[in-house]
Order: structure tokens, then sequence, then C-alpha cells
């Protein structure tokens, strides 16, 4: 190769990985139809900053139910609710007659794969979660 062709076959190499990468980091972010495939009818296990795993079941039907009965620190809360849940603007929103004061929280969903992903509220809260049972 002379001296001119191969920076020129370098810089196409990373355009394209450049490319490759940035392609994969938009794919993860869910649409709205992506969001309902991958949470509708499934077990999610809200992992929260007091280390516990709050398990959230999001019903095909519209309805999730959440049932912290078992989590001890958590008695702030009633410990069985069940709210309602839906897509709206390429985020997962749900809203619960009680919890968190009956106010509606919208969040961005990002596939983090092996059944896990990353969530980010409209309020700026943000973390993990893991998908089924």
């Amino acid at each position: 190769m002379s001296s001119v062709t191969a920076p020129r076959c370098l810089a196409v190499v990373l355009l394209a990985a450049l490319c490759v990468i940035s392609r994969a980091a938009i794919a993860e972010e869910l649409a709205g139809s992506g969001i309902r495939k991958l949470i509708g009818g499934e077990l999610v296990r809200l992992n929260t900053p007091l280390g516990i795993s709050l398990p959230l079941r999001y019903r095909n039907d519209g309805v999730v139910v959440g049932d912290i009965s078992g989590i001890s620190a958590a008695r702030m809360f009633a410990p069985k609710e069940e709210g309602r849940w839906w897509v709206e603007n390429d985020a997962l929103c749900q809203q619960w007659p009680t919890w968190y004061k009956g106010r509606q929280f919208c969040f961005k969903i990002r596939l983090l794969g092996q059944g896990k992903i990353a969530w980010l509220r409209d309020d700026g809260a943000s973390g993990t979660a893991r998908i089924g049972e």
C-alpha cells in the first residue's frame, strides 16, 4: 500500500466503526412498540437506591401491580397496589393511586442486554431493572 492510500483506508475503517458504534448506541434506547413488547406481560424487578428489588408486574391490559408486602423497609407505602401503565412519546408511563402520591412518571428505557434495562425518569432519577421471573 502506498503512503497515500494507507491513511485513506484507515479513515474509511474508522468511519465505518464509528457508524456501527453510533447505530448500536441509538438502537439501545427503546421506542414505543419496543417498550410494549419488552415490558407487557412481564415481571420487572426495579433496583432501588435502598438496595431493594421492587417487583412490578406489567400486565398486557395496562395494569401494573406492585407487591412490596414482603419488604419491611417499604412500610411507608401501601403493601400492594394496582396502577396503570402505558407508552407515550417513546417512554413507559405509570401512575399509582397512592404510591408516589398518585403522581404520573414517565421513563425512557435503554436495553442493556441479558434481561437488563436502564431507566431515566422524567424527574431525573435513574437506575436499572431486571426483566423476567
